[in-house]
């Protein structure tokens, strides 16, 4: 079997869609046929689409860009598409999609587009999860996957990597960060602030309205 991960991050590196994939990784079976794929634009290469289609089972992981699926990706799923019709076989997909709030239920409208293309593509829907706490997800590339904030996450990665090598279906998943939401909150407005600083502005010009 022939499991093929997909980073759908617009990011080329340090992304939170490839650190998920990473702890993914570690949960994997040993005999598990991996292969990683980047999707960072809207074409991939050709290569890249046949490696996709040639796969048994297919694990997107990508951010979340307005309840909805990034731009370059939908791109990408249509290309892939048009590869995958042209050999018939049993795939099926998974999806991890993270995003900056603290819930994971916000990616609720993304992971059902993606069961809508399976669908649109012939292709076999496995489930979706919905990690909320995105912003926490790359300070956690060098925590032991399934400890600290990120254990939940781990406990899904976990049982995701069982399904998907028996490609199992099953219902949706959200999950969100162990770290308190006020705490969560507070670190990202800091985050911003000091950003804001960076770029040489002050901290009220956050609040300003420009129209």
């Amino acid at each position: 079997m022939k499991i093929t991960l997909i980073n759908g991050s617009p990011k080329r590196r340090d992304s939170a869609s490839g650190v998920i994939l990473s702890q993914l990784k570690g949960y994997m079976k040993s005999d598990a046929s991996l292969c990683e794929l980047h999707f960072f634009t809207p074409h991939p290469q050709p290569e890249q689409l046949q490696e996709a289609a040639d796969s048994d089972v297919l694990i997107f992981a990508f951010p979340l860009y307005v309840d909805g699926i990034p731009s370059h990706m939908v791109s990408a799923l249509l290309d892939l598409e048009t590869v995958i019709r042209e050999k018939k076989k049993k795939r099926t997909v998974y999806a991890i999609i993270n995003c900056g709030f603290y819930e994971g239920c916000q990616n609720a409208v993304s992971i059902q587009m993606m069961e809508n293309w399976c669908c649109r593509s012939g292709l076999e829907w496995g489930y979706g999860i919905g990690a909320g706490g995105g912003g926490m997800v790359s300070a956690l590339a060098n925590v032991t996957a399934g400890r600290g904030p990120g254990a939940s996450l781990g406990k899904v990665l976990c049982r995701l990597a069982e399904d998907s090598t028996a490609q199992r279906a099953g219902e949706t998943v959200f999950v969100q960060m162990d770290f308190p939401r006020f705490a969560y909150k507070a670190a990202a407005e800091f985050g911003w602030r000091q950003a804001v600083k960076k770029n040489g502005m002050k901290t009220k010009e956050i609040l300003k309205q420009w129209w």
